[in-house]
């Protein structure tokens, strides 16, 4: 590695709580506790969290919001966030406004996600605020939407999903 090279280096370190302190309250709290609980800092939040700078910062039931502050770390080779961390932000907020609709014991996963991306980010972009509501609630399956402002107000990105509901095998 050149001298320049190491000059212009930059880093960044993640440091998350061991999952498994959360999953512990999963089968005895229905879903908007749990939620509720992680806003609280009660229970850590997911580790993807600190890999993207992600925070939930308020919890309804079937609505979330999540808050996330890229930085450069997160650029692709043309020099804006990665769309990967766009749909990651997208994915769990329409992931999480279905689970705060569920009961104790219950789960859930993306079947799809349909993402449109409006507007390029850059770590100008200040913060993303990422809001999910669920359109259809359902026992088998359950539907999403939500979208991504920046912090000019501006919408950068949409996002629609389906998700599979399924008991725990813990539960």
């Amino acid at each position: 590695m050149s001298t320049e090279d190491e000059q212009n280096r930059r880093e960044t370190t993640v440091t998350w709580a061991d999952p498994t302190i959360g999953l512990k309250h999963l089968p005895h709290l229905d879903g908007l506790e749990f939620l509720q609980k992680i806003a609280a800092g009660e229970i850590p939040e997911a580790p993807i969290g600190a890999h993207i700078g992600m925070t939930l910062t308020e919890v309804e039931r079937g609505r979330v919001v999540f808050t996330s502050y890229p930085d450069e770390s997160h650029y692709n080779p043309i020099g804006v966030v990665h769309g990967g961390l766009v749909c990651t932000l997208l994915d769990s907020v329409l992931g999480c406004a279905a689970h705060s609709m569920l009961p104790a014991g219950t789960g859930y996963t993306s079947i799809d996600i349909n993402a449109s991306y409006l507007r390029p980010v850059t770590v100008d972009s200040g913060p993303l605020v990422a809001t999910g509501r669920v359109t259809k609630p359902g026992r088998r399956v359950s539907f999403a939407e939500g979208e991504v402002i920046d912090a000019a107000g501006k919408i950068v990105a949409t996002a629609t999903s389906s998700l599979l509901v399924f008991p725990l095998e813990s539960a």
